[in-house]
């Protein structure tokens, strides 16, 4: 009998691969027909809402709210990005969508926490660390599904997110967890533990590292690996294949967070903060 599921389970997973290397081909067809549209059409841009309901709501309880979180600097996407956005939209027609800039990001974060989180919040002075601490906040709160911009699943979500699961983490290449897909049910415990090992890091103030500060470094230093849930990105959600980094940042001079890290401090000092 176990061999039969085994056999079963490898099938599927051949099915999502295949499913998921036809999506990549077709989306890199998107991409580069973007490069004429855009050169066309160079101020033309697509807004992502604040919120949008399920396309076709569900019934069936779930310990992880049907819910992506998504957030980036501007509600003001490229077609790729955008394209990107309703690929997941597809992808998860059962869930709400939610999606914040950085102004409601941290008007988020004064409403639903204290003033010492918001006071660490606010000394990050890099985009990608604020979106990292805010992701993991927003979890904590409420669950749902968080998801990088230009993250998209590459098989139904409700299918990857099972209803009995209280969580789901993604591994790379390299079998680390990263922190550009995580789906979490309300106050889980992991969470909270990793929001506050950030808070902690901001406070010290001494890595200089977005990675280790806020980002992938402490789910990897915080999560056990032997007790959490975790699936590879190749039958979860991949990155890139819709959009760039080109068609992410063209309305942001200061461009892509790993090179603004080396510019400024990703942790203002407390005296200025204040």
């Amino acid at each position: 009998m176990a061999s039969y599921f085994d056999k079963g389970k490898q099938v599927k997973n051949i099915g999502v691969l295949v499913f998921a290397r036809v999506v990549k081909l077709l989306a890199n067809v998107t991409k580069l027909a973007s490069y004429g549209f855009h050169y066309a059409f160079p101020d033309k841009r697509f807004t992502i809402p604040e919120r949008a309901s399920p396309w076709w709501p569900s019934s069936r309880p779930s310990k992880v709210p049907r819910i992506i979180w998504q957030t980036n600097f501007t509600d003001k996407a490229t077609l790729p990005v955008y394209l990107n956005y309703l690929f997941n939209r597809l992808m998860a027609p059962g869930f709400e969508y939610r999606f914040m800039i950085t102004e409601a990001r941290e008007a988020y974060i004064r409403e639903n926490y204290s003033p010492e989180i918001l006071a660490a919040y606010s000394r990050l002075q890099v985009g990608a660390a604020q979106a990292d601490f805010w992701r993991v906040l927003v979890l904590q709160k409420h669950g749902g599904v968080y998801m990088d911009i230009d993250g998209h699943a590459v098989w139904p979500l409700a299918r990857i997110v099972k209803p009995g699961m209280d969580e789901l983490y993604i591994t790379t290449r390299r079998g680390e967890i990263s922190n550009y897909f995580i789906a979490s049910k309300p106050a889980n415990p992991h969470i909270v533990r990793i929001g506050e090992a950030i808070l902690a890091n901001i406070e010290e103030a001494t890595e200089k590292n977005i990675f280790e500060l806020t980002g992938p470094g402490v789910f990897n230093k915080v999560l056990p690996r032997d007790e959490v849930p975790t699936a590879c990105y190749r039958t979860t959600c991949n990155q890139g294949n819709f959009t760039n980094e080109y068609f992410q940042y063209i309305d942001k001079p200061q461009g892509k967070w790993t090179r603004q890290q080396h510019r400024v401090d990703v942790v203002r000092k407390r005296e200025a903060a204040e």
